[in-house]
């Protein structure tokens, strides 16, 4: 809502400071652009219910507004607000109450507001079995060392981005250094917002990072100077557009009609471990950690997804 415009300065200055906050945080560009701009719309809102404070807000208004939101048509192409669109009002919602809370303007108790079922199908996982068909398909295509190679080195994608639930960025700028195989931990260094965190890993996944980064990974080809972890056959640090492509092709090999009619991605990977921990009763604190989300909201999706497959 950029044509909204707000008489009351102070909540133009607290707008503009949200905006800085985010960017210092090291936030998306277009994060840092749009979810100011959802935040305006609040506060037309509150200027409109005659609330020039921000001292005067509270959950209770949030609500209001949000379900204003909801009633209001869109305005680009008609009709309702997406789920998807809505989720995207309640990000800036909830993250706007974690800049009030950090920068002291006002202590509001945690939101409760509930995730829309996002419709746009950009949440896919996969089953527990599906996961050990691609692992499965690493193996009995190794007609030659190459070959050898790069199955060792599907392994460890599959582990890095399934088994330690790493964004594609993360794994991508993974380094050889970043490994610790006598904690088992993974220290993600250029996470999202650059926050670094440690990611666990346990035995099983540890045999298949060691198979790769000692036995595979020194027969390829490149510059022994070079620290990343993932090494493409052209001696380069292996870009995410490759990684994605081994997966289509593991993918391929399984030959399950199911499986095959999947949008298999490395971020479907991540969606994936997250589902499976929670079913296994891992608590929400902690899988919120081991994603390195900013927010245990952006964890709860996952909730919804759990219940869905339990109807």
């Amino acid at each position: 809502m950029k044509k909204l415009i707000l008489k009351n300065e102070s909540y133009q200055y607290i707008e503009k400071s949200f905006r800085e906050w985010l960017d210092i945080l090291g936030y998306a560009p277009s994060t840092v652009y749009n979810l100011p701009n959802h935040i305006r719309e609040l506060f037309y809102y509150l200027e409109q219910n005659n609330i020039d404070h921000i001292t005067q807000l509270d959950n209770q208004i949030i609500k209001e507004h949000y379900e204003q939101i909801k009633l209001r048509g869109n305005q680009k192409q008609g009709g309702a607000l997406s789920n998807g669109s809505l989720n995207k009002h309640l990000q800036a919602l909830y993250k706007f109450t974690d800049y009030l809370r950090q920068s002291g303007k006002i202590i509001l108790p945690k939101l409760t507001i509930e995730w829309e079922n996002d419709d746009t199908g950009e949440i896919e996982t996969l089953t527990p079995e599906e996961i050990q068909q691609l692992y499965k398909a690493t193996y009995g295509y190794n007609e030659n060392t190459k070959l050898e190679l790069i199955n060792a080195r599907d392994r460890a994608i599959l582990t890095i981005y399934y088994g330690c639930g790493l964004r594609r960025n993360e794994g991508y700028h993974l380094d050889v250094s970043d490994i610790d195989f006598d904690r088992r931990i993974v220290h993600v260094r250029k996470g999202k917002a650059n926050k670094e965190r440690f990611v666990p890993f346990n035995k099983t996944n540890s045999k298949y990072l060691q198979e790769y980064l000692y036995d595979s990974r020194p027969q390829m080809t490149f510059d022994k100077r070079i620290n990343a972890f993932f090494i493409s056959m052209k001696g380069k640090r292996m870009n995410t557009r490759s990684m994605a492509l081994r997966l289509k092709i593991l993918q391929q090999r399984t030959h399950d009609i199911y499986l095959q009619d999947k949008n298999v991605r490395l971020h479907v990977l991540r969606h994936s471990i997250a589902t499976h921990l929670l079913q296994n009763g891992m608590p929400l604190e902690k899988i919120s950690r081991f994603l390195g989300h900013n927010s245990l909201e952006s964890t709860q999706v996952y909730t919804h997804l759990v219940n869905q497959e339990e109807l």
